[in-house]
């Protein structure tokens, strides 16, 4: 008997018809046994080539270095953070995802959500169920004509937006990082958050958490929204302070609001538990039955789909590059991501296109790992979908971003120079770096400025009047906040009243300090990054 070529594990339990569709293939023979600890997988793992998860296994390291056929992991969902991508990475197993798998159920949950904040439906079920029968108690408000703000722009976003102009409504959406064309094209208008805030009457957030959104409805956004307006968040739990919603809905300053995901889950402790214009639901999301099948298939079909023919489109961690040329390449990856990482963070405007420029040295080498490493930094801090050098270019293309590679083997002044051109509808904004030694990155160029700085760790980055006291005034306040400055570079420009300054800081700034710079006269751009 011929030993099966590839051997699947489903560690999680899945829809039957994943299983059925891998074990009906050629060569592949299909094991399912869930509820194993690290040690009993860490045990079994070796025979397999191929292992299958939702979210309750946890792939470790140790799990991983016991994989001796271990070729790839399948996480049936979007969330790869109970696998340790790094450690799979390194022993060279393919990680893949589903992140768009669930995204109609998901559109679907925050349409539910607007409708049962137009007609009081939960509300209604109650009083039915306490013996009451008080129609005019419930009266409602129709959906057609009226006005619901998008926030999020993705794929969620867009189905939901599609649905709500089924529905005759009129859809406002604001993505610093998608463009307006991109807006329009869904039938959308594309507008500025403050402008979605003062005019929807529905408002649903489709937005990733991060850094910069925990919070992102906060008491001052509230005051922002329309009178009588409802609010509607079935994306991640952080982005709405509860406190002050549940104060906005007591004022009357908003008409209801539906929470599917909470900062704390469960939220035992919310104020909104009490409030009765208030809808809320646990986390559902994901939870249907097609959802939970088509994430159960997908996985299955791309494991399928790598294991026997190497292809891989939602892979979070796969070279597509010969090893030898992602050995020579791999400083200039490095140094690309800073760089796409530092022009996202000084670039406001959605970006139409970026090019990557790769000049002397750089230029002997394949420039795709070095773009799709520039694009990661650009798009990582923006988007709610793990992205990696895979994905990024179907990424950036789907945000409207147009992506250009160039390559010269004539440069000036260094021996190789890595640059991108970020393109939006105001202008364009450059950034330039150089390897020194062939292996440490450094940013030697913003816009015209010249400056020599180290891309890592907390960086200030600042425009402003090029004139004295401008920078006894940002150390003031960084000494103030107890923060060290590690490193400081400043540029100017022949022929420009403006300089740059590009601050290495401790640690990140406060809020209040970093609205302190903005206030400064001299400033005209503040900008905090990570790198």
């Amino acid at each position: 008997m011929i030993p099966p070529e590839h051997r699947i594990l489903i560690a999680d339990l899945i829809h039957e018809q994943a299983r059925s569709l891998l074990a009906s293939r050629p060569g592949f023979d299909v094991a399912v046994a869930t509820g194993l600890n690290e040690a009993e997988l860490t045990e079994r793992i070796g025979d397999y080539d191929g292992i299958i998860v939702r979210s309750k296994t946890r792939v470790t390291a140790s799990i991983i270095s016991g994989g001796q056929r271990l070729k790839v992991i399948g996480r049936a969902g979007i969330g790869v953070d109970n696998i340790d991508v790094a450690a799979a990475t390194e022993r060279g197993i393919v990680v893949l995802n589903t992140p768009d798998a669930n995204a109609t159920t998901t559109a679907e949950l925050a349409l539910a959500h607007l409708l049962s904040l137009s007609r009081h439906l939960p509300q209604a079920d109650r009083s039915m169920r306490a013996g009451e029968w008080q129609p005019a108690k419930f009266v409602g408000t129709e959906l057609s004509g009226k006005s619901v703000g998008v926030i999020g722009f993705g794929t969620i976003g867009r189905i939901f937006a599609r649905r709500c102009l089924a529905l005759k409504m009129h859809v406002l959406a604001y993505d610093p990082f998608v463009t307006p064309e991109i807006i329009k094209r869904a039938g959308a208008e594309p507008v500025t958050f403050d402008a979605l805030l003062a005019r929807a009457d529905y408002v649903s957030l489709h937005c990733p958490l991060t850094e910069e959104t925990l919070n992102l409805i906060g008491a001052e956004r509230l005051t922002q929204m329309k009178p009588g307006a409802r609010l509607i968040n079935c994306a991640r739990g952080g982005l709405v302070d509860e406190a002050a919603l549940g104060e906005a809905l007591q004022s009357g300053h908003l008409a209801g609001a539906a929470l599917d995901v909470f900062a704390h889950e469960p939220p035992s402790d919310s104020p909104l538990l009490e409030l009765d214009t208030v809808v809320l639901t646990p986390h559902l999301g994901a939870s249907t039955k097609e959802a939970q099948q088509a994430v159960s298939v997908k996985i299955a079909e791309d494991m399928a789909a790598f294991l026997t023919t190497g292809e891989a489109p939602s892979a979070v961690n796969l070279p597509r590059v010969s090893t030898e040329q992602l050995g020579r390449a791999r400083p200039y990856r490095h140094l690309a991501h800073a760089l796409g990482r530092f022009i996202a963070a000084i670039t406001p405007d959605p970006i139409t296109e970026l090019e990557v420029g790769l000049f002397g040295r750089a230029a002997e080498l394949d420039p795709r790992p070095i773009t799709s490493q520039a694009l990661v930094g650009l798009l990582d801090k923006r988007l709610a979908v793990p992205v990696n050098q895979v994905n990024a270019a179907q990424l950036a293309q789907r945000q409207g971003i147009a992506v250009r590679e160039t390559r010269s083997e004539v440069t000036h002044d260094y021996i190789a120079l890595v640059e991108l051109r970020a393109t939006t509808t105001s202008g364009t904004t450059s950034v330039a770096g150089t390897l020194l030694g062939e292996r440490l990155p450094r940013l030697i160029r913003v816009d015209a400025y010249e400056v020599e700085a180290v891309p890592e760790g907390h960086v200030l980055f600042t425009r402003h009047d090029d004139r004295p006291g401008v920078v006894g005034a940002l150390g003031s306040i960084l000494g103030r906040e107890n923060i060290n400055i590690s490193r400081m570079q400043v540029g100017i420009a022949n022929g420009k009243d403006e300089a740059i300054a590009l601050i290495g800081i401790s640690a990140s700034l406060s809020e209040k300090a970093l609205a302190e710079i903005e206030e400064l006269p001299a400033i005209r751009q503040v900008v905090q990054i990570v790198l």
